[in-house]
Order: C-alpha cells, then sequence, then structure tokens
C-alpha cells in the first residue's frame, strides 16, 4: 500500500509561525463554506449525534488514525500506514512523528487510551455500537497501536475515519487543519476579516508552488440564508443539506451543476413506536408501507437515481447482493388502491379510524413529506397529523447516513434495546453475526435477520437517504462521496495531501 508520510511536528510549527501570509505567487485564496445548522464548534467527547458542522469541523481538525479523503476513501490520519493479519482480526497501526499542537509528543499509549474511552460501556458515543467486535486497543510501542478483534471487520477503517472516531486530546486535535486568526491567513479585505466564524489554515506542498496555505473560513447558518449567499457568489460551498431544506436548493437560481448529491446509503422512512395501539399491528403497519407512492414521492424530490425501496437493506451493501423487492412495489399505485382500501375496512371495520401523528423533518420538505403522506393514507381512512416532537408521534422519520458498507448498522438499529417495536427472535442472529469469522455465514444470518424484520414491518422504507450541497467552480476540489463526509484538504484545487509530505 502506497502511503504518504506527514510531519505532524513540522505542520504545527509552520502553522504557529505563519504570521501574515502573502497572497503570492502560488498562494491560494480564501475559501469560503458553510454548513447548514447551527455554527460548527469543536466537540472533544462525541456523547449525542453530532451536527452537520460539528462532523465537519472535527473530522478536518482531529483526524482518526485514519481519514477519508475527498471521495470517501480511507487514507492515511494520525496512522502513516497500517497492516492487517491474514485473519482479519489484527490491524497494526504505525503512528506519524509528530506532536499535539502543545508541543506534547504524540504517544501510541495516549491514543489507545483516547479510543478505549469511546467504546468503553459508559460511553454515549452514538457509533459505539459498530465497533462491538474490538477486543481491545493495545499500544505495542511509542508509534505502533494494535487493534485486536473478536471477528474480522473488513469495515472497520471506514468506521475509524468517521469524525466520531476523531482523536482529540484538551479540545485540540492533530489536523489536517488547524484554527487561525484572520492576521494569521491576511491579507484579507477587511470586510472578511470580521467574518463570524472559524478560519482554518492548513499549508501543504505541491510542486512549482511556494509552500501555499489552503485558507478556510467555516460558519454555519439557516438553509435559505446560505442558499441566498451562494447564489450571490459570497460562498463557494455550502454542505449539510438534507430532504428538510432541499427546495431551497431547487427554488435558488444557481449555476448548472452547483446542486451535488452524495450517493449514500442509509435508512429514510418510517418507525413506528408504541404510541399507538394500532401499530401495534403487524398487518396495519404493512398497510401503511404498501399504501405509499414511493415512484410519486421520489419524483417529487427531484434528485436523480434515487431509487425506492421497500427493504430494510440497501443494495450493495457489503456481502449482499441484488435485493429481491417485494412484487407490489412494481406495480402502479393507483392500481393497488382499491385492495389497500378494501384491506383498511378489514383491519379497522366500521369503527373511527385512527389519526396517526407523525414526527417529520423541518423545513418545507417536511411539508412535503407529510403532504405525500396524507395523499397516500387518507383514501384508506386515515387522518394524519404533524407530531411536535419524537414522544408525541406514532410514527417517526428517520433519515440517517449508514457509517460504513457493512448491513450490520441498519439491522442493529432495530435491536430491543434500541426501538419500541421489536423481534425478540431477531436479536441473536445479530449477536451470532457479530461473532462469527466466517463472512459467507455472517452474510446468511444478517439476510435472515433482514428478512424478519421486514416481514414484521419494523421500518417502512421509502429511499436511500438525501445530502446535498451546492458547489461553484471555485471549489473543484469537492467531490460527492458514499459518506457524506467532506474533508475540506484540496477545495481550491491546491492538493489533496494530508499535511506536509
Amino acid at each position: 500500500m502506497a502511503v504518504r508520510r506527514f510531519s505532524l511536528g513540522l505542520m504545527f510549527a509552520a502553522l504557529a509561525a505563519l504570521g501574515p501570509v502573502a497572497c503570492g505567487s502560488g498562494a491560494s485564496e480564501l475559501t469560503r463554506v458553510a454548513v447548514i445548522g447551527p455554527d460548527p464548534k469543536m466537540v472533544e467527547t462525541v456523547s449525542a449525534p453530532l451536527a452537520a458542522g460539528e462532523a465537519l469541523l472535527r473530522s478536518n481538525v482531529a483526524q482518526g488514525l485514519v481519514r477519508f479523503d475527498e471521495r470517501g476513501q480511507v487514507i492515511p490520519g494520525l496512522a502513516e500506514r497500517w497492516n492487517v493479519s491474514d485473519d482479519g482480526l489484527s490491524y497494526i497501526f504505525r503512528l506519524q512523528t509528530g506532536e499535539w499542537p502543545d508541543g506534547r509528543k504524540v504517544k501510541a499509549d495516549e491514543i489507545a487510551r483516547i479510543l478505549s474511552r469511546q467504546l468503553r460501556p459508559a460511553s454515549k458515543n452514538p457509533l459505539k455500537d459498530t465497533l462491538g467486535a474490538v477486543r481491545e486497543i493495545v499500544a505495542m510501542t511509542d508509534r505502533v497501536i494494535e487493534i485486536r478483534l473478536n471477528a474480522p471487520r473488513p469495515n472497520l477503517l471506514q468506521l475509524l475515519a468517521q469524525p466520531e472516531f476523531g482523536l482529540v486530546r484538551a479540545s485540540v486535535g492533530t489536523g489536517p487543519f488547524q484554527p487561525a486568526t484572520a492576521e494569521q491567513i491576511a491579507p484579507l479585505p477587511s470586510e472578511l476579516k470580521q467574518l463570524p466564524g472559524i478560519f482554518l489554515a492548513h499549508r501543504i506542498r505541491i510542486p512549482d508552488a511556494d509552500d501555499p496555505v489552503e485558507k478556510i473560513h467555516l460558519t454555519g447558518g439557516d438553509a435559505p440564508k446560505l442558499v441566498a449567499a451562494f447564489a450571490k457568489g459570497d460562498l463557494e460551498l455550502v454542505l449539510g443539506g438534507t430532504v428538510g431544506d432541499l427546495p431551497y436548493a431547487f427554488a435558488a437560481k444557481v449555476p448548472r451543476g452547483s446542486r451535488r448529491f452524495d450517493p449514500v446509503a442509509g435508512l429514510f422512512g418510517l418507525m413506528p413506536t408504541k404510541r399507538s395501539a394500532t401499530l401495534g399491528e403487524k398487518d396495519v403497519r404493512q398497510l401503511l408501507s404498501r399504501a405509499i407512492d414511493r415512484e410519486a414521492l421520489i419524483a417529487g424530490l427531484h434528485v436523480g437515481g434515487l431509487q425506492p425501496r421497500a427493504t430494510l437493506l440497501q443494495a450493495g451493501l457489503e456481502g449482499i447482493g441484488p435485493l429481491q423487492q417485494p412484487a407490489w412495489l412494481g406495480q402502479p399505485a393507483i392500481e393497488r388502491r382499491q385492495e389497500l382500501i378494501r384491506e383498511a375496512q378489514r383491519l379497522f371495520g366500521n369503527v373511527e379510524r385512527p389519526a396517526l401523528r407523525v414526527f417529520l423533518p423541518t423545513g418545507p420538505g417536511g411539508e412535503y413529506l407529510l403532504a405525500r403522506l396524507r395523499y397516500d393514507w387518507e383514501p384508506l381512512g386515515l387522518r394524519v397529523d404533524r407530531a411536535p416532537s419524537a414522544a408525541s408521534a406514532d410514527l417517526v422519520w428517520i433519515d440517517e447516513v449508514a457509517p460504513s458498507s457493512s448491513p450490520a448498522w441498519f439491522l442493529r438499529q432495530f435491536r430491543c434495546e434500541s426501538v419500541p417495536i421489536c423481534l425478540q427472535n431477531a436479536d441473536p442472529l445479530m449477536d451470532q453475526a457479530r461473532l462469527t469469522p466466517d463472512s459467507t455465514q455472517r452474510a446468511q444470518l444478517f439476510l435472515e435477520a433482514a428478512r424478519m424484520m421486514d416481514e414484521a414491518q419494523l421500518f417502512i422504507p421509502v429511499a436511500a437517504p438525501i445530502r446535498w450541497s451546492l458547489v461553484s467552480g471555485r471549489a473543484p476540489g469537492f467531490e460527492e462521496n458514499p459518506f457524506a463526509r467532506h474533508t475540506l484538504v484540496g477545495l481550491a484545487g491546491t492538493g489533496s495531501g494530508g499535511g506536509l509530505r
């Protein structure tokens, strides 16, 4: 495996000594990046799902042992290289020679402790369960760390590259970017120096250039404001778009090709709760799923390549071949409506039909989803209302991107310890899959658990999640990727390395 070798100590020394950097030959301009949502802030200990800005900042200033490049491929982070044992039970990482920003040497025993804390029983890291096969993390020397597994995990590196497993000490990370002041990345026009948000700097080496500094200004904000700023040319990149704010992206007049969509996998659909006794009946949940006109719903979103699905798992996952969708999914919704009305009559009789309270994404995209559900479910005699919170809802809209290509993440979201409606006999299959060393047997266990969950309709899938960005021609280094995790390195086309080479 070809790897780049970086010196963290040199990188931090270079940044500390930057002072004003002239925008002469080869020097990069300031790239203005915004993330939909609250202003990005550094989260040291991850104890809840990260907001889009938190994830972006953490992944760019606090890399893990490995990190993602612009295409979503795993590349060296704090570790300069690694080896995997033939049986897949041991990952050995060799750390770069470097220091924390305060000058303290980066050592393997401290890195092992930081990672181990994320996996201990008391940890609330939302991705902790994805590393359930990890037996222990040990330092072998000052620069070598080993992760030992109970069973092989081909997707381990994808998980370690997620921002939840970024390495943070005393609220700082090891790059590739570091926070900077406006003076350190000057000269800037006075109006830019006063921008609210965070300045980031990253010194790189590229051929025929005078050590340019990649300069980023990062901020947050609500979708209408950021989309309008992009349309005016005041931003090079807007990240963090979801279905809730998607209509804003289409309403704005932006250059052709600016709207970009990540080809993510994940969960996008409805999870029933126990608030309504009606939804405790499997037949009712199946009726609701069959009544959704997925083709029409997806057509109204105007996202190219988005495919309807009625299965919990998504095609293309590790060890999973093409998935057989139920036959009714290919039948036009109008043709199956009369049968569904008869089924509703059988289930509910002549008594008053229940009202369903649905917790949906905020914004005009959520209103669109509500309108579609009403159009599809009201002919069954069901009233559909928006719930003000997940706790008050009969159905909760789930919109989550899978952190790796493993089917395990999809299935383990519906364990009995995690959801209100579950299958007791599916949990042992997932536990068995976690421990089996045979990849074929593991895939078979996953498929059987998925079949059972689909039959019980524990989840009402619609499609893959939607993650969109607005990208200007001044950010040529941007690329869509399967995890919607975007590096800020190389956005302006000044190189794609992770630090000093």
